[in-house]
């Protein structure tokens, strides 16, 4: 596929990387030609210097041809004129905006094709917010990540002596799950380097470990490798920026919250758009300002500044001065591999969450949703399986029986989940959840409809994991 990426910052560089790494025909446009030379050393790429909203620019990068836009800039207004240009001028099938600002995200009629022509928009810092709320959610976990609707989760944790199956082989978790209850451990990071589970694994203190169970189920199987932790009630934010605000007015009705910011106009800003949370103007690297507002009672940190080094360094004073938790928005890989484990307890890179969203859009095939895992390390999909027996080499067959993809494995299934419908009065109740959660086993036969969870532990592996799961041609 050949794909054109406007804007080379954190996002259009880790889109990049994702995407390069699969064979795709990849060309880079952005205004600082450092960036570029920078991106270009390390990738497989073509880049352009220029301004993305450009014609001239725009047709240097070989739009004319291209079966992809990815408008990720910083600039809203660069990022809609693009796409209205690749569709108006370059007819370009495809066209993926970054937008921020909700005047632009809310209007389907400004981003239909007889006005922007963007087909999909990507907000990262809604992304974002939407997972730092399920950490909060469990505050156990390192990662959290959904599936099939809602119906399966993923829940990355740290195992700590003292966990039942902390020491002991895989094998032997069901014997410590309540009848009915069933989860699978899907991967382990030691030190840092991936390892297969197989029922013969040993858990050791420190692995991180990724679990996968139904959604009403995975507080029960997380007990199985760390004790709970109490709810979290009192958050301070470091940062009243676009992230900082977001989180602040999802946590605010649930949590007690603080936020400090420090720009005087934009912490005013941030008090009349919030109802209920204290707004400081102030440095989250002042340690009086801390010690004042008891950061030794709170039960979570986050450090969401559009800076690393003060993200790290007011996160690292947190937890020196006794908050119970600290997370950090970190952009660079490095520092965040760098920190993640010692005073932060997790770094989190804007660009690798954000991301997930659009390579579910990029993806071939019936890919319902692609989380990526460890900063980009790795990849969860989930597959929707189509076909019957006679064109699918998935569907109707066992599990065991399919080919073998080194790196890449099945590890959980949902089931009849488009057979969901809302219920109540006006449909204003909550989705009926009728999605079965099937945990996979080499005897577990694939149907057509399932939402199939599989694991790639190296991310060259995707396409071959695609390829697998793709109709013949005859099927209608």
């Amino acid at each position: 596929m050949r794909i054109v990426i406007l804007g080379a910052g954190q996002v259009g560089a880790s889109v990049a990387e994702s995407l390069v790494s699969e064979n795709n025909d990849i060309t880079v446009v952005d205004s600082d030609h450092e960036r570029l030379a920078h991106l270009q050393d390390r990738l497989d790429l073509q880049t352009v210097v220029g301004n993305a909203a450009h014609p001239s620019v725009l047709a240097n990068a070989g739009l004319d041809d291209a079966d992809l836009l990815i408008a990720v800039t910083q600039s809203d207004q660069t990022n809609l004129v693009a796409c209205k240009v690749a569709h108006s001028i370059f007819n370009v099938p495809a066209r993926i905006a970054r937008l921020r600002a909700r005047d632009f995200l809310d209007s389907e009629k400004l981003l239909s094709p007889e006005n922007f022509a963007v087909d999909y928009a990507l907000c990262p810092e809604h992304v974002i917010t939407e997972y730092i709320a399920r950490l909060v959610d469990f505050p156990e976990a390192l990662q959290v990540l959904s599936f099939g609707s809602g119906r399966l989760a993923l829940v990355a944790v740290r195992a700590y002596s003292g966990g039942l199956l902390v020491g002991s082989p895989i094998k032997e978790m069901p014997n410590h799950l309540p009848p009915g209850i069933e989860g699978r451990i899907a991967a382990i990071y030691r030190r840092d380097g991936a390892i297969t589970p197989t029922g013969d694994t040993i858990i050791e203190d420190g692995d991180e470990v990724f679990l996968l169970a139904a959604e009403e189920h995975i507080r029960t199987v997380m007990r199985e490798l760390r004790r709970s932790v109490e709810p979290v009630r009192r958050v301070m934010i470091a940062g009243g920026g676009n992230i900082g605000l977001r989180v602040a007015q999802a946590l605010e009705n649930k949590c007690q919250v603080k936020v400090i910011e420090l720009d005087r106009r934009r912490a005013e800003f941030v008090a009349t758009s919030l109802k209920s949370v204290l707004v400081l103007n102030g440095d989250a690297t002042d340690e009086e300002l801390l010690q004042q507002e008891a950061i030794d009672e709170m039960d979570l940190f986050l450090a969401l500044t559009s800076d690393d080094e003060d993200n790290i360094m007011a996160g690292s004073l947190a937890k020196r001065m006794g908050s119970k938790r600290v997370v950090a928005l970190i952009n660079r890989r490095a520092y965040a591999e760098l920190v993640q484990g010692g005073p932060i307890d997790i770094a989190i890179s804007p660009a690798q969450v954000s991301i997930g969203t659009l390579l579910t859009y990029v993806r071939h095939g019936d890919v319902a949703q692609v989380h990526s895992l460890r900063r980009g390390a790795a990849e969860a999909l989930e597959i929707v399986a189509h076909g019957e027996q006679k064109n699918s080499k998935v569907v109707g067959r066992r599990i065991g029986e399919l080919p073998e993809i080194a790196g890449a494995f099945i590890a959980a299934i949902v089931r009849d989940l488009d057979k969901s419908q809302d219920i109540g009065f006006l449909g204003l109740a909550k989705q009926k959840q009728m999605g079965r959660v099937l945990i996979a086993h080499k005897d577990v036969v694939i149907e057509s409809g399932d939402h199939v969870i599989v694991f790639c532990l190296d991310k060259k592996v995707v396409k071959q994991v695609e390829k697998l799961f793709a109709v013949g041609f005859h099927f209608f």
